[in-house]
């Protein structure tokens, strides 16, 4: 069964018609070709690679149909940057090495994003945070250094500066 649904992504409005048992992940994936939300554990929502913002909230795509997105707002990986200027945590795992192979990368990236709303640059409370994205290549510290870099840029940022990088 089919059904007309509504969602704004990265900002842009979509209409769409699409099955009722497809998930968000492949939505995004198949439906508006935005390949850089993955997914590695077979849609169980273990590895946290599907990762997108919904409504403000860091949540696994491959758990949530399209059609329960119908009204809603969601950020995928490809939404972060403003432009050619990338969100602070972008350039920061840049800068700090924290990506390998870049399977994980957009999970961490839009898990981080909804941690880094309130900048903490406490490196056990960022593990904490980011507990739910799994990464085979590497021990995470890069990781945690690029989170703990984007928090102390992130918190020299006056509120309004700061707003522009959090839409959602």
């Amino acid at each position: 069964m089919n059904r007309a649904i509504t969602v704004r992504v990265n900002g842009t409005l979509h209409h769409e018609t699409v099955d009722h048992r497809l998930l968000l992940s492949d939505f995004l994936r198949e439906t508006l070709g935005l390949t850089g939300t993955h997914v590695g554990c077979g849609y169980e929502g273990r590895c946290g690679v599907c990762t997108v913002v919904y409504e403000g909230v860091a949540i696994k795509s491959c758990l949530m149909l399209a059609v329960q997105a119908d009204g809603a707002a969601v950020l995928s990986v490809e939404g972060l940057a403003r432009g050619e200027e990338l969100h602070p945590l972008q350039r920061a795992m840049h800068d700090c090495h924290g990506l390998q192979c870049g399977f994980c990368t957009p999970g961490f990236l839009l898990t981080m994003y909804e941690f880094l709303k309130t900048p903490v640059s406490d490196p056990n409370t960022i593990r904490a945070a980011m507990n739910g994205v799994l990464c085979r290549c590497t021990g995470y510290v890069h990781i945690v250094a690029a989170v703990e870099q984007a928090a102390r840029e992130l918190a020299q940022m006056d509120p309004d500066e700061r707003a522009r990088w959090f839409p959602l």
